[in-house]
């Protein structure tokens, strides 16, 4: 009997059309083995190969024969080539520019993955995606990958603004959640009047892609984008922030009273009478931290740092902790605070206000005459501060223009933390020494002026006594073994670091392509003289990885610590309180502590989008009001971003970025130089480069879409080409020269 021949799957037509089923597994195949391939299910594929009804049986067997090839992989009803990456799911954070990142499930250490604007597939912050990763393409904000899937939807409503009504009924609405390219259909309805303007939270109805639109209802008006006081409602709407305090919550902190029992001080260490005080911001509420200071005869230093003992308010599963836990931090708006606890503990009886008896966890460090910690203690303690300092009162008193028995004790503060800061940059953290903006508003939300808090001596000399409790309480509980709720930086990349140097460059600077620590604060403490000073510093933050909180300890990058926790601010982060209670409790098992952990880290950054998304409508506000009065006013300027489309340039008095388009730059035709990374005009000679000062003049401002549209005025204009403006002059003199030739 003669032997069969065996014949593979692709070699065996199971349809009768064998021409077409040859022809489809060919195409199939090298399509999937494509490099733009990425897993799609088998109805997914017939779409994108664009094939008739008709041939879904041969369709189907030629699918049955490709998953059967070792090449080729069904996985989760998606068809997957075995040489690429395999699709992973997380969840994705968006920027308020359009991409995202995905964190994924399964740990990395390539870290998230970067969604490109026009890859996100029409996600919003917090969905559960999948994501095919691009292994060739790297950029400087890591890995690259595109939503392939939205798995789940974080939320069931949005918040947007309505942009237009058409006579015909229909309603357009913008939502900042989507960005502008997506179109969202609001359907109308005679119980709720809109008009433009009008800020809305609406349920959607179905979500759409970026060839359809996205269809809502609306829930509820907040107001108008005419009026500011509505500004923080609609943020706290928009980024799901928990607003006022259930009626349990309030009681129960009410229930503590307004002062401290005698019952609550026994069996603490008491510290009434040492000479302690606060120093704060002038508009803060809730004082987290007190400080005594003394020096003895041989030169070494007692630091004691006071913080607040919610612990023995806040217990773990009372109302007021659940609460908290979903909260994770305040959130901080120009003008006010969305707090993480009750006033009623946040703003009194767990604020370290001066005269009064405050429960306190103290921390009390030794230190030797050149800034080594030598020994230290924790313990429960009760304090009365003597003074309540705000920073500027603090600076008042060591400038010597304010009288004070607490001057001699400020003057030792900065005594310490010049030797604190020695040791710190010696470690390799770097210092930015940042001023802030602050956006004064009045009580209707309205703002009205701006104020630069310079990042001074009484701010450092704070910052380096609170980074120390923290670093001495993360070293004590690792060392008595307990789970820690550390606050972790990783290293930035490198290819971040060589796109700072080369940025650092364009203003001018010189930097290896890895820079190392005390290089780049040479570099920042030149730059903080010069008018982009602000913006490198910024501009080197963003290209560092994100801080956050983990239970596995991997150290922090940007303080140059290999121990560090938060432990300083339990009034404003839930974080704080779970390390406080470590200290006198037994630890929180390790599954809570990391779920605590995460959702503490994605809660702070929904804060911060919320904050800034406020403090950037606020400044615009301002700005069109000075427009108004003042419609000719100009704004130095200086140019930090060039494209070969237009650049990007920074308002130095707002801290406020802004773009202009080749198409605005003068009567001319700009040219972009890739090497050189600037404009150049083609007949102007005028050059356009990271660095160089404008002037700008505000044209007008959309409250909407929070940008504002700018002229470029004077004659700070971009600057000649060197080697242009020399031909230019030549031809000046040879034309000067032939023509007195001529009439000779």
């Amino acid at each position: 009997m003669a032997k069969r021949k065996n014949i593979t799957p692709a070699e065996t037509p199971p349809s009768n059309n064998s021409k077409l089923f040859a022809n489809l597994l060919k195409t199939i195949r090298q399509y999937i083995q494509g490099r733009s391939y990425t897993p799609l299910t088998a109805r997914e594929l017939m779409q994108k190969l664009s094939l008739p009804d008709q041939h879904k049986d041969v369709f189907k067997d030629v699918m049955k024969t490709l998953s059967k090839e070792k090449n080729i992989k069904l996985k989760r009803g998606r068809y997957e080539y075995a040489n690429q990456t395999p699709v992973v799911t997380g969840v994705i954070s968006m920027h308020p520019r359009g991409f995202g990142f995905v964190k994924h499930d399964e740990p990395s250490d390539e870290g998230d993955i970067f969604i490109p604007k026009h890859l996100t597939l029409n996600a919003v912050d917090g969905d559960r995606v999948e994501v095919a990763v691009n292994t060739e393409v790297v950029s400087e904000k890591g890995p690259e990958g595109k939503v392939v899937t939205i798995l789940s939807r974080s939320r069931t409503h949005i918040a947007g603004i309505i942009t237009s009504i058409s006579e015909y009924g229909e309603i357009l609405a913008y939502v900042p959640l989507l960005g502008t390219a997506q179109e969202v259909v609001v359907i109308p309805s005679d119980d709720l009047p809109l008009k433009e303007g009008d800020r809305v939270v609406m349920k959607v109805l179905e979500w759409g892609t970026k060839d359809h639109a996205t269809e809502c209802s609306v829930s509820h008006c907040l107001g108008n984008i005419s009026d500011p006081s509505c500004d923080i409602p609609a943020a706290i709407e928009e980024y799901e922030l928990r607003g006022e305090f259930p009626d349990k919550v309030i009681k129960e902190a009410l229930s503590f009273g307004k002062q401290v029992s005698q019952r609550d001080i026994a069996d603490r260490k008491d510290l009434r009478d040492l000479e302690s005080f606060t120093i704060d911001p002038t508009t803060a509420k809730d004082f987290d931290d007190a400080l005594t200071l003394s020096k003895n005869k041989r030169g070494f230093y007692r630091l004691i740092v006071h913080i607040a003992d919610v612990s023995h308010y806040v217990k773990e599963g009372s109302a007021i902790d659940l609460e908290a836990s979903q909260r994770c931090n305040s959130t901080y708006f120009p003008g006010y605070c969305l707090p993480m606890l009750p006033k009623a503990l946040s703003e009194n009886l767990c604020s370290l206000k001066a005269d009064v008896n405050r429960l306190t966890i103290s921390v009390e460090m030794n230190f030797d005459t050149k800034g080594n910690l030598t020994s230290h203690k924790i313990y429960r303690s009760v304090i009365k501060s003597s003074k309540r300092f705000t920073y500027t009162s603090a600076k008042e008193v060591l400038d010597g223009k304010r009288k004070s028995k607490h001057g001699p004790t400020l003057k030792l503060m900065v005594e310490l933390c010049n030797l604190l800061k020695v040791k710190r940059f010696e470690r390799g953290s770097i210092e930015f020494a940042l001023p802030d903006l602050v956006i004064k508003v009045d009580e209707k939300g309205v703002p009205f002026d701006t104020e630069y808090v310079s990042y001074d001596i009484t701010h450092q000399m704070v910052e380096e006594f609170m980074l120390k409790a923290n670093e001495t309480i993360a070293m004590h509980l690792d060392k008595a073994g307990k789970g820690v709720a550390y606050r972790i930086h990783e290293e930035p990349s490198e290819e971040n670091m060589k796109d700072f140097s080369i940025l650092a460059g364009a203003f001018g600077f010189t930097l290896p392509e890895i820079p190392l620590p005390n290089q780049l604060q040479e570099l920042f403490n030149e730059a903080m003289d010069t008018s982009f000073g602000q913006y490198l510093a910024v501009s080197y933050i963003r290209r560092m990885r994100q801080a956050q909180y983990s239970p596995e300890n991997i150290g922090h990058y940007g303080l140059g610590l290999t121990h560090y926790c938060h432990f300083t601010s339990p009034i404003r982060r839930y974080v704080d309180l779970i390390i406080h209670r470590s200290l006198f409790e037994e630890g929180l098992e390790p599954k809570k502590l990391e779920l605590i952990t995460k959702q503490c880290s994605d809660q702070e950054r929904i804060s911060a989008k919320a904050e800034n998304s406020v403090l950037l409508l606020k400044k615009l506000r301002l700005l069109n009001q000075i427009h108004v009065d003042n419609p000719g006013k100009q704004y130095d300027a200086v140019v930090t971003r060039v494209k070969n489309f237009g650049f990007s340039f920074e308002i130095l008095d707002f801290l406020l970025e802004g773009f202009l388009h080749v198409s605005e730059l003068d009567q001319d035709y700009f040219v972009y130089d890739d090497k050189k990374q600037h404009l150049e005009g083609r007949h102007s000679n005028k050059i356009y480069a990271s660095g160089e000062r404008i002037s700008v003049m505000l044209k007008e401002v959309n409250f909407i879409s929070l940008e504002g549209k700018w002229n470029l005025v004077g004659d700070r204009q971009g600057r000649r080409g060197p080697e242009r403006e020399g031909k230019r002059e030549a031809k000046r003199e040879h034309f000067k020269s032939t023509k007195r030739k001529k009439y000779k």
